[in-house]
């Protein structure tokens, strides 16, 4: 044979390779896949935002929910939405922070629907101020609600997923949780966390069929930006968040990150960045830390300044009114807050 027919031979050899391995992977994929129809689903912080956006689209394809939430009011508002859609949904009421409570609700879940084969961790709080303006109080709230709550539902739900052979586990982690971001601290150290937990726990729970999937949205249209908590010059720090949030270019739909959250649970991926600019910023920090780093710096100089400590007051987004929010600015994330029961 001739340098240039064997040369041949190998292209054509390393491109049917390619193509089995391709092949294969899709098998694989394909093997992954879970229909949710009749399947127990449990999802935290499903009173609103995210977490009802996905009760909506999970009880479309006929899953069998379980709604926890902190604001039972809230939480009665979604479960008559979703009832009203014909969606078989029961409510549980539940601070995550509390062990007892946590362990209770799922003794309470587990005999109504005699199993959960989805465990989905959304529940999550936003603290935006300064560094200065931060108090370690903020960081014990994150980490409880980002890291202890999932810790203590997983620890009560992975022996019953362990008995019935398997399961699938949704931690709604962020960008924040691989990046950290100027004046989202307390958010940022607590999502980090849970994203450690939650790889840790896929490499773990892989040997009892149990499938581990890490979340990491950037910003994204829920309407949270009302629901969130400012301190310092709150105003001015709720005015660039809410704005941010809205804005079309750096924000995903709502409905749009739920979909591909169900996408990534039903294919058991290991991991999920949502929106190009969270992914970007990720590989960016990954490629060219130097740059990114003198991104954030000057990020962190355009910020509001710190106030002083008397000065210093916790305030919700929709406490924090101004000029430039609610605005025309932030109409797009106002009108996901009216969708989503964050009003």
């Amino acid at each position: 044979m001739k340098p240039t027919g064997r040369k041949l031979s190998l292209v054509l050899a390393g491109a049917g390779g390619v193509l089995l391995a391709l092949g294969g992977a899709r098998l694989l994929r394909q093997r992954r896949r879970e229909d949710f129809a009749g399947l127990s689903v449990l999802i935290t912080g499903a009173s609103r935002g995210l977490g009802l956006e996905l009760a909506r689209r999970l009880g479309a394809e006929g899953a069998r929910l379980s709604l926890v939430a902190r604001d039972a009011e809230a939480l009665q508002r979604a479960l008559a939405e979703l009832k009203a859609q014909g969606i078989d949904a029961r409510s549980y009421p539940c601070d995550l922070t509390k062990p007892s409570q946590v362990k209770e609700m799922v003794r309470q879940v587990l005999a109504d629907r005699a199993g959960v084969d989805v465990l989905i961790n959304n529940a999550g709080i936003v603290q935006v101020a300064p560094f200065e303006n931060q108090d370690p109080e903020d960081f014990e709230d994150s980490l409880d609600i980002h890291v202890w709550g999932p810790l203590h539902l997983v620890r009560e739900v992975v022996p019953q997923m362990k008995r019935q052979g398997g399961g699938r586990i949704v931690n709604i982690s962020s960008i924040g949780g691989l990046v950290s971001v100027p004046h989202l601290l307390p958010y940022c150290v607590g999502k980090f966390a849970l994203t450690g937990l939650s790889d840790g726990l896929r490499a773990e729970l892989a040997k009892d069929r149990i499938r581990v999937t890490t979340v990491a949205p950037g910003l994204m249209r829920t309407g949270s930006h009302l629901n969130a908590y400012f301190k310092g010059n709150n105003r001015r720090e709720f005015a660039w968040f809410s704005i941010s949030d809205g804005f079309p270019l750096l924000s995903v739909n709502s409905s749009n990150a739920a979909r591909r959250v169900v996408e990534a649970c039903r294919y058991g991926e290991a991991r999920l960045i949502i929106t190009l600019p969270a992914q970007l910023l990720y590989f960016t920090s990954v490629l060219l830390p130097g740059f990114f780093s003198w991104g954030s710096k000057l990020a962190g100089r355009l910020l509001p300044a710190p106030v002083a400590a008397r000065e210093n007051r916790l305030r919700t987004g929709k406490q924090s009114g101004s000029l430039l929010a609610p605005s025309v600015l932030t109409r797009l994330a106002d009108r996901a807050a009216r969708r989503n029961n964050e009003i």
